[in-house]
């Protein structure tokens, strides 16, 4: 699916410019007067990045930022401003702004703006097919194997994990062989690794 650049900006010259020069480097683009016209119509599949106006009338380009973080949050923000606002710049990158340019930016930074925006999303997008398929895998755990999965990640020792389980050491090992084979793990410090990347807690306890 080729990549969309969506250009959020109330000012209508800038909008159609900016549209018509992207089109001509052969990018695919779709353009919003503003914000809440944007968010209406978000598209939440298809990859791409967007170009977005730091003030406008209704949302401002950070309001639309934090909305995005949550309904489409693989989608970079490259920030476009006409004042040079240097703190507004600051705020939005330590909010995952992907850039912060002025609109006076010259073609070949814009393009490189959207270069990298566009690469972040592939990032993005390659690390979530991750996680997703990581929590399949642990979805795919036996309860019991679930529940030696929990303690071992907590750093229980097989005697331990028995103990509590009110089940035999061998018992313990087929699980936790069983649990490393549906993880693809070699090690259990792999497994304490995937449990890290999901969010789930690797902490004794």
């Amino acid at each position: 699916m080729k990549p969309v650049v969506h250009i959020v900006d109330d000012d209508e010259s800038y909008r159609t410019a900016t549209a018509r020069l992207l089109s001509a480097f052969g990018l695919k683009v779709e353009a919003y007067e503003s914000g809440d016209q944007f968010l209406d119509r978000l598209p939440t599949c298809e990859p791409g990045c967007v170009l977005l106006d730091l003030q406008m009338p209704g949302l401002s380009g950070p309001q639309v930022q934090h909305r995005l973080s949550t309904l489409a949050p693989l989608i970079p923000v490259v920030f476009l401003t006409g004042e040079g606002d240097i703190k507004a710049g600051v705020d939005a990158m330590k909010a995952g702004a992907q850039d912060f340019l002025e609109k006076t930016s010259s073609a070949a930074v814009l393009m490189e703006a959207i270069e990298r925006a566009l690469a972040q999303y592939e990032r993005r997008r390659a690390e979530n097919d991750r996680l997703r398929k990581l929590r399949a895998l642990i979805a795919s755990l036996s309860a019991r194997e679930a529940e030696v999965f929990g303690l071992l990640i907590r750093g229980h020792l097989n005697k331990q994990i028995a103990y509590a389980l009110g089940i035999s050491e061998r018992t313990v090992k087929v699980h936790r062989h069983q649990v490393m084979e549906k993880l693809g793990a070699r090690s259990l410090a792999e497994v304490v690794s995937i449990a890290a990347d999901i969010g789930r807690t690797a902490t004794p306890g």
